[in-house]
């Protein structure tokens, strides 16, 4: 009893840790190969915690789906031979249930569960009376309202220690990544959950190997507090999920690589130069705003205008229009052709919007 609450402990400090680095096999396949990838990442001396898959949600029938219950003995076997704790995903009351059992020190809510309320209910349900860390996924669509609901379910279950991982989102037209990552979604969730573990999922947002490195680097450089990485002693036959992982050993020369960051300042030069340039942002956004309101005044204009000709409010022709100038003064000055749509969009929106509610006074 001591040594387990020991252990227990030793789970809740290192979740401390950062950057938290979490790896392991995309799926548990054998005890040896469960094994041998624990032994080999914990010779790297870069990973905390191993991860492993044990029932695996599919989106067709007939793929792999997790050697299931019998794989966790491997994984207490891992532990015992590496030292390292040991996370999984889980799915259902029944799956939460033999997690615990045998005695599995982190879980993991994915993001085909995250996507349902019923089953992330069920899932907490389990859960209830636990004292266990649970990290959850970001669902599988982009909505931010259901990962948030998902934490607020396992919260109101009584788990004390909650953390997120942001592992990219389905998007239809998405050809670059398996997962699109769709950084604001995760930055907005870090924003309303301060203090709360975010960890960044590499393997799952690029799908293949060889951009793991970029997506790792950037998740760091916006202050994400680690990664969660796929890694396997021979990727290329693995069960699942073959081209995003990595041996153990090439996990530890990308964790090595990585230009760790930091959110505080220490230097007090330095952090009088950041004031000042901060000082001088914060100006031009408010002269940002007041521009924007002056753009909806005229807008306004326009829409009683409008009205009382009976004109309609969207003007196709006029809004290309505005688009091509825009892209072709937004390219001169260093902006993006992505931020200058989304931005137009917005500005575009908010003045429909205006009229709207003239047209309709």
């Amino acid at each position: 009893m001591e040594q387990a609450i020991e252990t227990k402990k030793g789970v809740e400090a290192l979740l401390q840790k950062r950057p938290l680095i979490i790896s392991g096999p995309c799926s548990a396949e054998t005890e040896d190969q469960v094994v041998q990838t624990a032994t080999r990442l914990a010779a790297t001396g870069k990973v905390d915690i191993l991860r492993a898959g044990i029932w695996k949600p599919r989106t067709r029938p007939g793929s792999f789906e997790g050697i299931g219950t019998k794989g966790l003995p491997w994984l207490q076997q891992a532990r015992k031979e590496s030292g390292l704790p040991v996370a999984i995903e889980v799915a259902t009351a029944k799956q939460v249930e033999d997690a615990l059992h045998f005695g599995v020190d982190v879980l993991w809510i994915g993001a085909r569960t995250t996507v349902n309320p019923f089953s992330v209910q069920d899932v907490a349900d389990a859960l209830k009376g636990a004292d266990v860390p649970v990290l959850i996924k970001n669902p599988i669509n982009p909505d931010l309202e259901l990962w948030i609901g998902a934490v607020e379910r396992v919260a109101n279950a009584g788990i004390k220690n909650i953390g997120l991982i942001h592992r990219g989102f389905s998007s239809y037209g998405n050809t670059e990544y398996r997962n699109a990552p769709m950084w604001h979604l995760a930055i907005e969730m870090k924003r309303r959950n301060p203090g709360m573990l975010m960890i960044n999922d590499p393997s799952h947002i690029c799908g293949r190997r060889d951009i793991l490195l970029d997506v790792a680097q950037k998740a760091i450089d916006l202050d994400f507090d680690g990664l969660i990485i796929e890694s396997h002693i021979d990727p290329d036959n693995a069960w699942s999920d073959a081209k995003q992982q990595v041996t153990p050993e090439r996990l530890g020369e990308m964790i090595g690589s990585i230009v760790w960051r930091t959110e505080e300042i220490d230097s007090e030069e330095l952090h009088a130069v950041m004031e000042k340039m901060r000082q001088q942002i914060n100006q031009l956004d408010d002269e940002l705003l007041q521009l924007i309101g002056q753009r909806m005044k005229v807008a306004d204009k326009i829409g009683e205008y409008k009205k009382d000709n009976n004109i309609t409010i969207l003007q196709t022709n006029r809004w290309n229009a505005i688009l091509a100038r825009a892209y072709e003064r937004g390219e001169k000055l260093g902006l993006s052709q992505e931020f200058i749509t989304k931005y137009f969009d917005a500005v575009h929106m908010e003045s429909i919007n205006h009229q709207n509610k003239i047209m309709n006074s």
